[in-house]
């Protein structure tokens, strides 16, 4: 049966609907108790002070199955449905307005700058929002997208939510984002997981956090999803799980997706700032790449052709986007995995999340909505408790559920 509008459809091979958790039924948000949990305190206590991120009530939106194959979230009728803003169905208004629209995060404190040195001559920075305590609280390490930077609407959205909720949160910058230009000699590309992955094993070995989650949106979302596909059944203990909003699973035909003439909006933003990342990088490291090249420049493929492919070796483009690809690897994800896409994305097909790789995956939780556009997903406001920005409260959701169950349950199926 076809949902109705505004509704999401979660992955057929889940379970049976769960109970409905206080606060919410018939599929639409309804305004549940503010504040923190009274028996948070109690239940860390309970269990040995183990790092945990308790949940709202307002938060509270889905049940959690602890069962022998992992933490799956059990949402089969998804009771949690995204309902888009009034104006905002259609996928171009949705992904225009989200990306322009701008916001302020009051309760987010400012940031603690970081940095990583992921590999010789290169280091990543980051914003980093810690607890009082960090290693009794769970870690979020979020992902932007291409071109973004730890300041992207999206980032800072997600970690005023999670930080609100009690767990740290690190917002990486990719190498050369976030005018970090002069702290890497080379490029980036869009299945570049090492960086990331030296992040999440530093926060471990250095920091000593035991419970980390990642989070990436669109390019930072085929991160998160390869980074747990490489790990394999191998996944490190304190590997929480992976979410990932719009994700660009297959390269290959989301770039084919922005050459279409209704995206022509899209491509030439992305191109601009692929021009202007390799001028500023000109300031830095003078004479690395040819720049008059840049003229002959029109999508985002034909950069890919110039600069990316044969700066790391790939025999093509299409190479590189195979190569790149977190859907050569999202079969072996053995940690829990949330996917959240939309119908109506203008470049993300979302039949790729149908892909038997994916769907067939027991680890995996997909969510195709119908509405969303690309990296959007806003809703309607409820008051100062909720802004509406559904995805983002989906993953907080989702890691501080996860974050309740013991870490033997979680890594069951890693043994």
């Amino acid at each position: 049966m076809r949902p109705g509008r505004g509704s999401c459809r979660a992955n057929p091979n889940r379970a049976r609907r769960a109970p409905v958790p206080n606060g919410h039924r018939c599929g639409k948000r309804h305004r549940a108790r503010s504040g923190p949990d009274p028996n948070a305190a109690r239940r860390m206590r309970r269990r040995g002070d183990r790092p945990t991120a308790p949940r709202s009530p307002r938060f509270a939106s889905t049940d959690y199955d602890r069962t022998g194959m992992g933490t799956i979230v059990r949402d089969g009728e998804h009771h949690d449905a995204f309902v888009p803003r009034p104006m905002l169905r259609g996928g171009h208004a949705m992904t225009i307005y989200s990306w322009g629209n701008p916001r302020d995060f009051p309760r987010l404190p400012p940031p603690t700058r970081r940095f990583f040195d992921v590999a010789p001559g290169t280091r990543v920075a980051a914003a980093c929002h810690w607890q009082t305590e960090p290693q009794r609280h769970a870690t979020l390490l979020a992902l932007h997208g291409l071109n973004g930077s730890s300041d992207a609407h999206y980032m800072r959205g997600l970690a005023a939510k999670a930080f609100e909720q009690g767990m740290n949160v690190v917002r990486l910058n990719q190498r050369n984002c976030g005018d970090t230009e002069h702290l890497s000699s080379g490029l980036f590309h869009s299945g570049l997981t090492a960086d990331a992955a030296h992040v999440v094993d530093e926060l471990m070995r250095v920091d000593g956090l035991a419970v980390i989650g990642v989070a990436g949106y669109s390019l930072g979302g085929n991160l998160a999803l390869k980074i747990a596909g490489e790990y394999g059944r191998h996944a490190p203990p304190a590997l929480l799980g992976v979410a990932a909003v719009s994700p660009i699973i297959e390269i290959e035909p989301c770039v084919v997706a922005l050459e279409r003439r209704e995206n022509v909006l899209y491509n030439w933003n992305f191109v601009r700032d692929l021009k202007r990342r390799i001028r500023r990088r000109e300031r830095f490291h003078p004479g690395q790449f040819d720049r008059r090249r840049l003229r002959a420049v029109r999508t985002v493929r034909e950069f890919d052709e110039t600069y990316t492919a044969p700066y790391f070796g790939f025999r093509s483009a299409s190479d590189y986007y195979h190569r790149a690809s977190a859907m050569r690897l999202v079969h072996r994800i053995a940690v829990p995995a949330l996917i959240i896409t939309a119908d109506d994305d203008p470049f993300v097909p979302s039949q790729l999340f149908r892909d038997r790789r994916v769907a067939g995956n027991p680890h995996i939780q997909v969510h195709i909505c119908e509405h969303g556009g690309h990296c959007g997903f806003v809703g309607p406001k409820n008051g100062n408790e909720d802004d509406g920005y559904w995805a983002e409260r989906k993953i907080v959701d989702f890691f501080a559920g996860l974050a309740d169950v013991p870490e033997t349950q979680r890594h069951s199926a890693n043994a």
